[in-house]
Parts: C-alpha cells; structure tokens; sequence
C-alpha cells in the first residue's frame, strides 16, 4: 500500500491532547514518566550490552532476553520523547505520516513482543520437561527461526491495519484524545465506515494475544505437572524459580495491555484520563522493570553489574 500524503481526505497532522482531565498536571506527570524511561533505556541497553560481550551469556534464555530488551527499547522510544514533549513544551502536533508511523511501531512491536514471550515459556518448557533435549532442540538457529517467526507475524498483522488507517478519509476534527496515536483513538477520528477497521484491530489482537496465552499456559501446566513429580522440595522450589521472572514479566505486560484494549471499544464508563494514563504506563512500565526483573534473577548479569559499580 502506499501512504497518502496531503489531500482533501487526510489532515497534515494531529493534534494529541495528552492525558485528558489531567492537562494541569502534565508539568509534574513528566518527571517521573521522564525518569522510568531513563531507567528504562539504561536497563535494556545494558542487558543489551552485557549479552553481547559476555561468553557465558551466550545462552538461549539470554538470547531471549536481548530481543526483549531491543523490542522495549523500541516500543519506549516510539512513544516517551513525544509524551514528554507534549508535557514538557506543549508540542501538541504530529504529522499525519509520524502518527501512522509511530501506531505502526507500538502496536507491531507489541505483538512481537508477545511472541518472543511464548518463545521464552517454550525455552523454560524445553529446560524443565525435557533437560535432556534442550541443547539439540534450541540451537541459535532456532532461536533465529523463532524471532523471526515473531516479527513477521506481529509486524505482518499490522501492516493491513496501517494501510486501513492511511486510506480512511478524515474530514472531522483532528484531535487525539490520547498521549499517543493508538489505533482506535485515530479511526475515532474518520468518517466513513470504519467497521473494517474495527474488525480487523479486534481479531489481529485477539488472534496474538488468544493463541499465545493460550500456548502459554499449556506450556506452564506441562511444567507445574513436571515440577510437581519431582520428589525434592528443594528441587521443586529450584524449577519453580527459574519461571518466576518469566511470569511476572508476562503479567506485567498483558495484563495492562488487555485492560488497555478492551476499554479503548467497550469502557465507555472508566474515566478517560485513568484509560489514557494506564495505556502511557503500558508502553512504559513494563520495559522498566522487565531488565531489574531479570537482573535480579540472573546471577551472571547482577555479579557484572555490581563489579561495574
């Protein structure tokens, strides 16, 4: 598809307002969104870095973790700098092309995202039930296979959305009621029918989001079933360990991801402001803390970083 540029259809650029109902305490709303996109970048740069220069990091779930890293550097960039600019020095505007740019980043990236998620329970499925196996089976090559597989779906399911967009006519009012430009809150904003739209955004989400939750518990109730026929405490408390980081890093980041979502279509009754709020923390939670969750956990990461310091 190709993007179309200035015409009757398609404004020049978009007005986003921000975090609605709360205009007064943008100014003080930046400084602590300014400081966990810091840790953030800081975070995942040096998870990053660390991966790639240390040997005995070379390993699968590292592997893993690197491309966690990249995509949350990704999805914060895309989105924080622009936030903090609307806060910070009320630079409200973004042209029509960035909008549709940016939308196309945050929510590709989410998707992918969600997949090297499910590669990353696949991994702890593979070390707990089949310890074995697990070297034949996840070599570098599949591990390749496996991110590949999840950037081409997750950015290959948002191409047609952002082609959808690109192609809408918009000839009402060209503000965003958002920090950034997620896609319903732009399609709010065409005249026309926008049911393809609409229908397209529900299945591609729940399409991601269903299939791997789903394969993602699967995987964890083959492992609570192995972990729980092992006959050592110790042993049981030791497996169960190396999957807590994973899970809270899944809950942290579906679980405001769907609250996000399903309120943008279905929420009419929760405060705007609370909706736009949790949707900002969304993109920026969640790369925050996945690197000090996974730091603390992993030994070879913490003892380099406390060396370093």
């Amino acid at each position: 598809c190709t993007m179309p540029y200035l015409n009757h259809s398609s404004p020049s650029s978009f007005i986003l307002t921000g975090i609605p109902g709360l205009e007064v305490a943008h100014f003080w709303i930046a400084f602590p969104f300014c400081t966990m996109y810091f840790t953030a970048v800081l975070g995942n740069i040096t998870v990053l870095l660390m991966v790639m220069m240390e040997q005995n990091l070379h390993l699968p779930m590292f592997y893993f973790l690197s491309m966690l890293a990249a995509i949350d550097l990704v999805l914060t960039t895309s989105t924080m700098p622009k936030i903090l600019s609307i806060f910070w020095f009320h630079s409200h505007e973004i042209v029509f092309e960035g909008c549709v740019v940016q939308m196309f980043f945050i929510h590709g990236f989410s998707a992918v995202e969600s997949g090297v998620l499910l590669a990353m329970a696949f991994d702890r499925y593979l070390a707990i039930c089949r310890p074995l196996h697990y070297s034949a089976i996840l070599t570098s090559s599949t591990i390749a296979k496996l991110f590949l597989a999840a950037v081409v779906r997750g950015l290959g399911l948002m191409t047609p959305l952002t082609c959808m967009v690109s192609s809408l006519s918009y000839c009402g009012p060209r503000v965003i009621a958002h920090s950034y430009c997620e896609h319903m809150s732009v399609v709010k904003l065409a005249c026309g029918d926008t049911r393809p739209n609409n229908i397209y955004g529900i299945t591609a989400a729940t399409v991601v989001v269903g299939s791997d939750s789903i394969l993602i518990t699967i995987s964890y109730m083959l492992i609570l079933r192995a972990v729980m026929g092992l006959s050592s405490k110790e042993a049981r408390l030791k497996s169960f360990g190396t999957c807590s980081s994973h899970i809270c890093v899944i809950l942290l980041f579906y679980t405001p991801g769907l609250f996000s979502f399903y309120t943008q279509r279905w929420g009419q009754s929760i405060p705007p402001h609370l909706h736009i709020l949790v949707a900002d923390l969304y993109l920026l939670v969640p790369p925050m803390l996945n690197p000090l969750i996974y730091g603390m956990r992993a030994e070879p990461i913490r003892e380099r970083v406390l060396n370093l310091v």
